[in-house]
């Protein structure tokens, strides 16, 4: 049994599924993918998996409890969802927006502000307000604040979007520390398929459906790429557990 589970859920914005008996388990620690084109069904999966949004059939589990069994503050110390558009003209420091990752809490957590923003690298942003930011520095002071609330399970909607290559980089990296570091699971929702061999687990979904998961080697193929994203591209391996993608 994974520390969260979907079963067979089913899902709709209008009179028929968007997602449709769809069922995924994730364990303990794992560096978990799901890729697929735009408007497959990554975001809605993620917002079903957090509990903004409520399936029409199926049950979502967190730790073997319905995720709706949950207070409010004690399921945001258990998981914390970070959606792909972050606003960046609220009016706050690097070190006020951190601070609110301590919201469920009535006693202090042991990891403080300024601990949470060292481990992502921005000890010297601590007083610089939000909007002054880059893209990928903004993202890793969202990161601080999930830290500092604890939770075991991470949710990251398209982080990637919109930075540099060097960014996306560093961003992967980060997040591999803090798993081996903190004991993390992270699930993140990604489209872009060179990025894809950097996790443990790899889910592809296409129209609500999972159509392939596994282990990232035996999952992406030519085959599956063209199913999901309807691209002829050739595998080439590199060798040191490296890829290339070619027409």
């Amino acid at each position: 049994m994974g520390i969260i589970e979907l079963r067979n859920i089913s899902f709709s914005y209008g009179v028929d599924n968007f997602i449709d008996d769809l069922s995924m388990s994730v364990d303990s620690g794992k560096f978990v993918g799901i890729i697929g084109a735009n408007g497959s069904g990554k975001s809605t999966l993620l917002k079903l998996t957090a509990g903004i949004l409520r399936p029409a059939a199926g049950r979502i589990l967190l730790w073997g409890k319905s995720i709706y069994d949950y207070r409010g503050k004690d399921r945001a110390k258990l998981l914390s969802y970070l959606p792909q558009l972050l606003d960046i003209s609220i009016p706050f420091t690097v070190k006020e927006l951190i601070s609110m990752g301590l919201y469920p809490y009535d006693i202090m957590p042991e990891l403080s502000p300024e601990e949470a923003v060292s481990m992502v690298g921005l000890e010297d942003k601590l007083f610089s307000p939000i909007s002054e930011l880059s893209g990928g520095e903004r993202r890793r002071v969202y990161i601080a604040m999930t830290l500092l609330q604890g939770a075991g399970i991470l949710l990251l909607d398209e982080p990637l979007a919109n930075l540099d290559v060097k960014y996306q980089i560093e961003f992967i990296r980060l997040l591999r520390e803090l798993r081996r570091e903190k004991d993390i699971s992270i699930i993140m929702a990604l489209h872009d398929i060179n990025m894809a061999f950097r996790f443990d687990e790899l889910y592809v979904i296409k129209e609500g459906r999972i159509i392939a998961s596994g282990v990232p080697s035996d999952v992406i193929t030519a085959e599956l790429l063209k199913e999901a994203f309807d691209i002829d591209l050739k595998i080439f391996d590199q060798g040191n557990g490296m890829v290339s993608f070619g027409y």
